[in-house]
């Protein structure tokens, strides 16, 4: 028998990740998180994270504990996922200009000075998605299912659907569209 495979749900910063990982707990799947980064107003329900999933390029040794869970690891670090696990990884995708306001709105809520320009920011995370996805495309330990974070907000009941089929589980549905609340999405382009 093989192993279960980890979950993981990835993206961008800002791109939706919280939002599938409050539906995925809503629905009743475990997730892997430790509540070190509390709710705020950019993200009031939560962030979802787990602190060791930022150093898996030097250490890997909780991905035992992800077994069976779910788990938020950015695009940036999927590269450095061990091969000798198996992982099923919900990508979620959103308009990039939307994206890079969402993560400036945040830095200037938490008084950060200065910002990045869209014409040198917009490029390189378009760069890095499609080097990401050529990547996962190459690997054979990993399943991927691609969401758009709109679609979701669009019609929450198939798009999560979709990702409780891809992971196998058997989720409630209800649970977990009752967590999309569109008021959150505040970055619109």
């Amino acid at each position: 028998m093989q192993p279960e495979a980890i979950a993981i749900v990835s993206g961008l910063p800002r791109s939706g990740t919280s939002m599938m990982m409050q539906a995925l707990q809503a629905g009743g799947m475990a997730v892997l998180t430790d509540h070190q980064r509390p709710p705020d107003d950019d993200n009031p329900r939560g962030y979802f994270e787990f602190e060791p999933a930022k150093k898996i390029a030097h250490d890997h040794s909780w991905l035992p504990q992800a077994r069976g869970k779910a788990v938020k690891v950015v695009s940036a670090l999927l590269r450095h996922l061990p091969r000798e696990y198996q992982y099923k990884i919900i990508f979620m995708r959103r308009p990039l200009n939307e994206v890079l306001a969402s993560q400036q709105a945040m830095l200037r809520r938490q008084g950060a000075q200065g910002g990045s320009d869209d014409t040198t920011v917009l490029p390189l995370f378009a760069r890095h998605l499609t080097d990401v996805s050529a990547w996962i495309a190459r690997q054979p330990n990993i399943s991927v299912l691609y969401v758009d974070y709109h679609d979701v907000l669009r019609a929450p009941a198939q798009q999560l659907a979709r990702g409780r089929d891809f992971l196998g589980r058997g989720l409630d549905l209800d649970a977990m569209v009752s967590v999309v609340d569109e008021r959150l999405y505040r970055q619109r382009w």
